[in-house]
């Protein structure tokens, strides 16, 4: 299966569907298996201290693995995660933007598994990692 939506489609897709975060993410590379998702940094995104809270990372990889997801299934906004694991490796560089590479392993018909890499931009070691499974709704 090829990529049902482009990088542009996508963004306006997630901007249709959730208007609430359509400053916070961009699509920087998209390939068949394979999503490069920004989070733009600002300060809501910050705790105490000046770095990225766990919550907005968890929001950043979450998005990049949905985003995957619909690139290969199309316009579908029910799917939803089903499971998730985190691990937060290194505190992030102070308000740089994080970038998430999330590779998708698995598309079958009715779940999608994707790991994501977290890292500060500009910096080679990741700061999370996180493995999601994303539930697909049945054909209508």
């Amino acid at each position: 299966m090829s990529l049902q939506m482009n990088a542009a489609e996508l963004m306006a897709f997630l901007d249709e569907v959730f208007p609430q975060v359509r400053e916070d993410f961009a699509v920087d590379d998209l390939s068949e298996n394979e999503i490069l998702m920004r989070l733009i940094i600002q300060d809501k995104h910050l705790r105490p201290g000046g770095t990225v809270s766990g919550p907005s990372m968890f929001a950043l990889a979450d998005c990049a693995a949905y985003a995957m997801v619909l690139a290969r299934i199309g316009r579908e906004a029910l799917a939803v995660t089903t499971t998730c694991s985190m691990d937060f490796m290194r505190k992030p560089v102070a308000g740089v933007d994080l970038l998430a590479t999330c590779r998708l392993l698995k598309l079958g018909r009715s779940l999608a598994v994707c790991d994501i890499l977290i890292h500060s931009a500009g910096q080679s070691e990741p700061v999370a990692r996180a493995s999601m499974t994303y539930s697909i709704p049945p054909a209508r």
